[in-house]
């Protein structure tokens, strides 16, 4: 029960600095596409453009999103970072969840591509939210204070669209979030899949009991 598909949406190269490695790293940015419960839903819809000065900086290049407004009920953003939400534009009477910290943030201005919040349909969340039977956004602050993930629950299994709560999969868990704890109960002992957005491996696992 339910499907989820993982869509290149391009790719960027970090200075080393930002991901504290020893050189630049070319990193993938990863889209998904999920039909659940009747509801089919984009998370996170690409790099956006609009800044020489970003380009500058990472060098993006950029694929074209599979999908079109016709083949979308829902998009959810994990964050609302430059490289998350550049194609936010194409699905204008589309609802866009997010979290209402995450957006009154972006909308103070020097966080993300300003131009890329406007002529798109944002309903805020605050917290927890179920968009249909075992789809429910979950808060996972970490890399933003409103970065969230998406939980998919197929009924033997359980599948998190991380997003960039931990940038990779080796580091799922390390450090401890206490939110970890409230995906340990959605998963209730059954195997769990996890996806990312800046990287194509995976964590796959039984995560531990509530702390």
């Amino acid at each position: 029960m339910g499907e989820v598909e993982c869509v290149e949406l391009g790719e960027l190269t970090r200075p080393a600095a930002e991901w504290g490695g020893p050189h630049a790293r070319v990193e993938p940015v990863l889209g998904y596409v999920v039909r659940h419960a009747g509801v089919r839903l984009l998370f996170d819809t690409g790099i956006g453009s609009g800044s020489p000065e970003t380009d500058a900086h990472y060098g993006p290049v950029r694929r074209r999103l599979p999908v079109g407004p016709g083949d979308v009920d829902v998009v959810v953003n994990c964050h609302l970072h430059f490289d998350h939400i550049g194609g936010n534009r194409l699905f204008p009477a589309t609802p866009v969840l997010v979290q209402r910290t995450e957006l009154a943030v972006a909308r103070a201005g020097g966080y993300t591509i300003d131009s890329l919040l406007a002529g798109v349909r944002y309903e805020e969340l605050d917290g927890e939210y179920g968009i249909a039977p075992g789809l429910v956004i979950v808060p996972t602050p970490g890399h933003t204070d409103g970065h969230q993930s998406l939980v998919v629950d197929h009924g033997d299994r359980v599948t998190v669209l991380a997003g960039q709560a931990y940038d990779f999969a080796h580091e799922f868990g390390t450090p401890y979030r206490p939110w970890i704890d409230r995906l340990a109960e959605l998963a209730d002992g059954r195997p769990v899949r996890v996806l990312f957005a800046h990287d194509r491996d995976l964590w796959e696992g039984t995560l531990p009991p509530p702390r």
